[in-house]
């Protein structure tokens, strides 16, 4: 008899061990004439598509997931009427969402603490972004006289103000919940900051000290540190800035010699990004050095940044295009301080440096570089 109780009890907890691994969204959707219904999870590098279904005549759905992490949450967007609501998702977690009309500002979700505060956060922020919007569109309507325009941009400051405030503030009454990582990383319009640039890896890293006690296993938590050490090494970079205003790149040539991009302050640099590993870099550099010969004697030097992983290839290629400038690599690849200190979005980019220190023009090529170097020459 114990042994038949041992046998069952053992089933019954297998049993239950899987069906806490699974999530249940289920919910109801009205007011659009859209019929079905999206399940995406979200990664760092894009939001992929692992589930849909079609609502029910009464604006019913049910989307199961199998095999979820029981402990952290993982980040999914249900996707509706071109809307994307976030929701955080874990092992057990049986959620109700539902919405009337607009699903991103109307819906209501049950059965998920952290999903229940992402709803929290959405309520304020979304509704600030769609009002600050609208404001923007006023303010550059072209029959708009002065004063109203002023009253306007002010009216958008205060509200823009009062969001941010409302922002941060969730981030850190919530720092030990995976909802504050989600509430970092949105943006207001036009700002490419959370608060002021330097002072921001403080809310991240106020996070990242709480997760590492409520969340210590979660995926999210490299990241998060991750992100920290860029922040830190770029403030780092930034806070070496001389007055001639540009920031300062100390790197390792081929040979492992430190080479400092302020070693060639009173000529006219080209800070030059590019990655040994892009096709056309054969092709650029031989444009480069055409210019080069031309005007090396007059004062103009080259400081090429290799963004690249490889060693062995970023060597090769320096060696087999013989780059005659000072050409430097920190291995790091887009991680790499540099990248953030300058703003760099794609490659290859360039920064043209006056003799003054001054960041005179960026991303010029051909005859307007050539033009732009005699200029300042």
């Amino acid at each position: 008899m114990n042994k038949l109780f041992l046998a069952a009890l053992t089933l019954l907890l297998a049993l239950s061990s899987c069906q806490s691994s699974k999530v249940k969204i289920s919910g109801r959707f009205v007011g659009s004439e859209a019929k079905m219904v999206y399940l995406e999870q979200s990664t760092v590098l894009e939001q992929q598509l692992i589930d849909s279904v079609a609502l029910g005549e009464d604006g019913n759905f049910v989307l199961l997931l199998e095999n979820s992490d029981q402990t952290n949450p993982t980040l999914y967007h249900l996707v509706y009427d071109n809307n994307r609501i976030p929701l955080l998702l874990k092992g057990g977690d049986n959620v109700t969402v539902s919405s009337a009309g607009n699903a991103l500002r109307n819906y209501t979700v049950e059965g998920s603490e952290e999903s229940e505060l992402l709803h929290k956060f959405n309520a304020s922020y979304v509704d600030g972004v769609l009002k600050l919007n609208e404001i923007m569109s006023r303010l550059t309507a072209n029959d708009l006289a002065d004063d109203a325009r002023h009253d306007l941009a002010v009216e958008y400051t205060k509200l823009k103000n009062e969001i941010k405030r409302q922002q941060l503030g969730f981030i850190v009454e919530n720092k030990d919940h995976i909802a504050a990582i989600y509430a970092l990383y949105q943006r207001l319009p036009g700002d490419a900051n959370l608060f002021n640039g330097d002072s921001d890896v403080i809310y991240y890293r106020t996070v990242a000290e709480a997760l590492a006690e409520s969340y210590p296993d979660s995926h999210y938590l490299p990241l998060l540190r991750s992100q920290i050490a860029r922040m830190d090494a770029q403030i780092s970079l930034l806070s070496q800035v001389k007055e001639t205003s540009f920031p300062e790149i100390t790197m390792p040539d081929m040979y492992g010699k430190e080479q400092s991009l302020s070693s060639l302050e009173g000529k006219v640099i080209l800070l030059h990004f590019w990655s040994a590993a892009v096709g056309n870099s054969n092709a650029m550099n031989a444009d480069l050095k055409e210019i080069y010969s031309k005007y090396h004697d007059q004062g103009f030097e080259i400081y090429q940044v290799g963004i690249d992983t490889s060693k062995a290839l970023w060597i090769n290629t320096v060696q087999e295009q013989q780059l005659p400038w000072i050409s430097v690599s920190d291995l790091r690849g887009e991680a790499s301080p540099a990248v953030g200190a300058y703003n760099v979005q794609a490659l290859p980019a360039n920064f043209l440096i006056d003799r003054e220190g001054n960041i005179a023009d960026r991303n010029l090529s051909g005859e307007k570089l050539e033009q732009a170097i005699k200029k300042h020459i």
